[in-house]
């Protein structure tokens, strides 16, 4: 396994991002890049320190006056351009995603690289198209309408699972909308961020619209959210980091978007089409090698098909191929590093005391004993409220349990603290229908598991977070809502005024 992309010449002026150029971190401390795949340093970089933060917020500041202050259509045409760079540059972005990452190559040039290709494209669309109440006479001597206006400098934070696509996700809606941004990406997997700021300066986006601070999150991270000139905050990650985000942001009471933890609940009902089910639970989990908040990870399944489901799932699944990430064949790639391949091989491993592992649970030997591996994994026979079942393993696992009503299956897809995505499995499209109704979660899919789309938004309820990524719910997130109100009558004394005048 060779890396196929070389990251040096590209990225040799530093990890950070600030007014449109690169340059090293001030902390005093570096960082490793590392292929998961492989073990081997990729590359090595100088981490942002509160110094670099200060610089990126300073540049967006400076820069949020021109870009505000451009049309709609001069931001949708930056943005067109973007889009145009970034699929000229498809190919070196899909291989450094796969680098750093462990993704499977045609994930990254199927799935990651083509959707912020048209995440980019939408948002140009959707610059032109940003609109308000219309004006009337609400008050019969007023006439009222609504403005939105950009917030200002955007300090946003994106996870190490889609470092292309949650770039985009936090990026393209602010700068759409007239903001300035300053982006934290994982300090494990930035080169595609700084590539996508490279690609928007080529496109003619200005210098200090986009910014990315690589650094770790209780230095770079705690210091842009907390940063008196950053307005609003977004962060992808998990529930209890965005506690502490939440945390860190109201001590200056700024706008505030989470996309947090998720525990998918697959429901699969006794009439559903078995096969599809079976084929629909092991895409769904194993999508990015599990590292997916919206992954399939609780299959609950109308006991006349269990047994037939567990059997089919296991069999599936050991079909499933793991090697090299760049090779086309491959369908799962390592865990993003050693470290989360052995957070999930934890879960697994307790759970064999309360659990069967009905496949998998084990790294792989061979020629893959280097990388961080872990197969494909079905857990059968775990109870409700176990580790399993509860909390989010983010790997390539399972867990499959029995339920015998409809009540009983949709109760048990809402019982955990989160509500990111589900999946509903039936043909009969009144059950389907009250799935979608009762099972609480930000997005239910039916009869399918994990497709998303520009146009539609993603974001979950309770414990994982509030907020919109993608369509134009995403971008009204990033305005703020104005009530202008203009007097129609040229009367000196209103008839309101007699509450302070009396009768003089």
């Amino acid at each position: 396994m060779g890396n196929r992309f070389q990251v040096q010449d590209r990225l040799k002026g530093g990890a950070q991002y600030i007014d449109g150029r690169l340059r090293p971190g001030t902390s005093g401390h570096s960082h490793a890049i590392v292929n998961p795949a492989t073990g081997e340093q990729v590359l090595s970089h100088d981490l942002a320190g509160t110094e670099d933060v200060d610089a990126a917020v300073a540049a967006a500041r400076a820069a949020f006056p021109g870009w505000a202050g451009a049309t709609p259509g001069e931001r949708s045409d930056a943005l067109h351009r973007f889009a145009s760079v970034l699929a000229e540059q498809a190919e070196d972005l899909a291989q450094a995603e796969s680098l750093q990452c462990g993704k499977p190559i045609k994930l990254s040039r199927e799935f990651d690289v083509p959707g912020t290709v048209d995440n980019t494209a939408f948002f140009a669309g959707a610059a032109r198209h940003l609109q308000g109440q219309s004006a009337g006479e609400y008050s019969g001597d007023h006439t009222s309408y609504v403005r939105r206006e950009p917030i200002g400098v955007v300090g946003s934070i994106a996870p190490w699972n889609y470092p292309l696509q949650m770039a985009a996700w936090k990026v393209l809606p602010a700068i759409a909308a007239g903001n300035t941004i300053v982006l934290k990406p994982a300090e494990i997997t930035p080169l595609t961020s700084l590539m996508f700021a490279q690609a928007a300066t080529e496109a003619g986006v200005p210098d200090g619209v986009l910014n990315i601070v690589t650094g770790t999150g209780r230095e770079a991270g705690e210091h842009l959210v907390g940063h008196p000139d950053v307005a609003m905050t977004s962060f992808t990650g998990s529930t209890p980091v965005g506690k502490r985000v939440a945390e860190v942001a109201t001590a200056t009471v700024k706008r505030l978007h989470l996309e947090l933890g998720g525990k998918a609940p697959f429901v699969v009902f006794d009439d559903a089409d078995l096969d599809a089910a079976v084929h629909g639970a092991v895409a769904g989990a194993l999508i990015n090698s599990g590292q997916d908040c919206t992954a399939a990870t609780r299959a609950y399944v109308q006991r006349p098909l269990f047994d037939a489901f567990v059997a089919g799932v296991a069999d599936l699944m050991a079909t499933v191929r793991l090697g090299d990430p760049f090779d086309p064949a491959t369908d799962l790639g390592p865990l993003v590093s050693h470290t989360q391949r052995d957070r999930v091989a934890g879960f697994v491993d307790r759970a064999r005391s309360y659990a069967t592992v009905v496949t998998g649970g084990r790294a792989p030997g061979g020629d893959l004993e280097k990388g961080a591996y872990y197969l494909p994994t079905l857990i059968a026979g775990a109870a409700q409220d176990s580790e399993v079942v509860q909390s989010e393993i983010f790997g390539p696992v399972l867990v499959v349990l029995p339920f015998d009503s409809d009540d009983e299956g949709i109760a048990l897809a809402n019982d955990t603290p989160y509500g990111l995505a589900a999946s509903a499995w039936s043909r009969d499209v009144y059950r389907t229908g009250r799935a979608t109704r009762e099972i609480k979660a930000g997005c239910v899919w039916v009869n399918d598991h994990i497709p998303i789309i520009s146009e539609m938004p993603h974001g979950g309820y309770r414990a994982s977070g509030f907020g919109k990524d993608m369509s134009m719910y995403s971008f009204e997130e990033y305005t703020q809502v104005k009530h202008v109100m203009y007097d129609n009558t040229a009367v000196v004394r209103k008839d309101w005024h007699r509450t302070i005048f009396g009768d003089r």
